[in-house]
């Protein structure tokens, strides 16, 4: 399995291409946090859990999120992968919503944002980050026979 954390240039070019512009989009996040946070060596939050380096950005986000006009919709506890590759487990399940996907990108690509990564990298062990749009027809409506 390959385990992917941070972004590259190139990721975030092909989001901006494949994601419609002006439609707000919902970022599903697939967490795994490591048993030990991984800061780089002199970094002074060196030390804790990957749920503590975790915590730490997600509290440093927040204004970031206000300003992008981000909204925290959902967040869980991940139970049990059911159907998923073989040794393929998250800890927890966040959703994000954004305006658009350049309120997105603009958010984390900001030097504000870049800042404060190193905690995000520090408590994961592998992580998923998948944009989704609302463009289904009924995608908010009960499946006929439910």
């Amino acid at each position: 399995m390959t385990r992917t954390v941070d972004p590259s240039g190139h990721d975030l070019k092909r989001l901006a291409t494949e994601v419609p512009q002006n439609v707000p989009v919902v970022m599903l996040n697939l967490l795994k946090f490591r048993e030990a946070a991984a800061y780089p060596p002199g970094h002074e939050e060196a030390g804790g859990s990957g749920r503590d380096a975790y915590a730490t950005y997600s509290r440093l986000i927040v204004p970031m999120l206000r300003r992008a006009e981000g909204t925290p919709l959902w967040r869980a506890q991940a139970r049990s992968a059911f159907i998923a590759p073989a040794g393929e487990e998250w800890d927890e399940v966040l959703l994000v919503r954004y305006p658009s996907i350049g309120a997105f990108i603009g958010m984390v690509t900001s030097p504000d944002y870049q800042a404060i990564t190193v905690h995000r990298s520090a408590a994961l062990q592998d992580s998923r980050l998948i944009a989704t749009t609302p463009e289904m027809p009924g995608a908010l409506t009960p499946l006929p026979g439910s």
